[in-house]
């Protein structure tokens, strides 16, 4: 099949010629985002913490902002770089350090509560402040990436309750704003194949030496002990592809809905 044909046989999102704001874009899924949307002809503002890698072949139209979000003038500093954008991805999130190694509820402290909803949820409210006249302006779409975490009494219990809450912002920002022409979704991943799950010092390592067993075998036997329906880990990229379908205009009638991206794991009707 010639490249030709390719393009041809590949459904128009219409994200073409629109501006995107992606946090926590350096890595995982943030990253395939950011070159989803890139590829979808977008102008795509990928903010992180550090600095992405030269060898990210982010694409055409990706500007690299560096930020941390979790300042509390951070967001105001991101929407005079930005001006006003099409769709805001919040993707900005993770698990603290001492949250990942605390043995449950009782280990985990203030100071871990306090920075755990800080970036999961609190620089994620100030970002969607700031830009929200600008997305109402253009009526924009917000899409909040949570967590199967949110729906489900995994641990650690701070982070699923920050994503929980994350849940909960999508479905008010889309009751509020959706007669102004705003679109707010949330993404819920299960497991992936992103450095958490996958680097030596990551959470499923944690995990695994937890269990008293190497990385690649407790990586193995994950789908089996989570109940990954379709046997293996999602992939960032097919998240990525979930989120560009959302953002655009394919989806124009779809708001205020959390999507699971998890294969399977939550058996909930």
């Amino acid at each position: 099949m010639t490249k030709k044909t390719m393009k041809e046989t590949t459904m128009d999102l219409r994200l073409s010629g629109k501006t995107a704001v992606v946090t926590g874009g350096s890595k995982g899924i943030g990253l395939a985002v950011v070159r989803e949307l890139a590829a979808e002809g977008m102008r795509v503002h990928a903010v992180a913490r550090t600095a992405i890698p030269e060898t990210a072949e982010l694409g055409d139209g990706v500007t690299t902002v560096e930020l941390d979000l979790t300042a509390p003038s951070a967001a105001r500093q991101l929407a005079e770089r930005v001006g006003a954008v099409d769709v805001l991805v919040n993707n900005l999130g993770g698990v603290a350090d001492s949250s990942m190694a605390a043995g449950g509820f009782l280990d985990i402290d203030d100071a871990a509560w306090q920075y755990t909803y800080e970036l999961n949820l609190f620089a994620t409210v100030r970002v969607t402040r700031a830009l929200l006249p600008g997305l109402l302006d253009r009526r924009g779409t917000v899409i909040n990436v949570s967590s199967i975490g949110a729906r489900a009494a995994f641990q650690p219990v701070d982070y699923g309750t920050a994503k929980a809450a994350l849940t909960n912002l999508s479905k008010a920002l889309a009751e509020e704003f959706g007669p102004r022409g705003l679109r707010a979704l949330t993404v819920s991943p299960g497991p992936t194949r992103t450095q958490n799950w996958g680097a030596a010092d990551g959470y499923a390592a944690r995990l695994a030496r937890a269990a008293g067993e190497e990385l690649e075998e407790f990586l193995a036997r994950v789908p089996e002990r989570m109940g990954i329906t379709t046997g293996r880990l999602t992939e960032p990229e097919e998240t990525a592809a979930l989120i560009a379908f959302l953002a655009s205009p394919r989806a124009g009638n779809l708001t205020g809905a959390d999507y699971l991206a998890d294969g399977g794991v939550i058996k909930t009707v």
